[in-house]
């Protein structure tokens, strides 16, 4: 029996957002208004925990 269980999955998913969102926060220093919409809406994809994500990186008044 081989596999990856589903905690090292999560680990994996966890780890893999993590660097994402850090990608995101450097990427938002410089980006335009339409670019924080762009990150806004990936970010809500991306994460259940959206919306204090997206209140802490100041992109509240921005949504669709």
């Amino acid at each position: 029996m081989g596999g990856i269980s589903n905690r090292m999955k999560e680990i994996k998913r966890r780890r893999h957002r993590k660097k994402k969102l850090t990608k995101f926060e450097s990427k938002l220093k410089k980006a335009t208004t339409s670019e924080k919409l762009a990150i806004a809406e990936k970010l809500r994809k991306m994460t259940t925990g959206c919306e204090g994500l997206i209140a802490r990186m100041g992109l509240e008044d921005r949504k669709r």
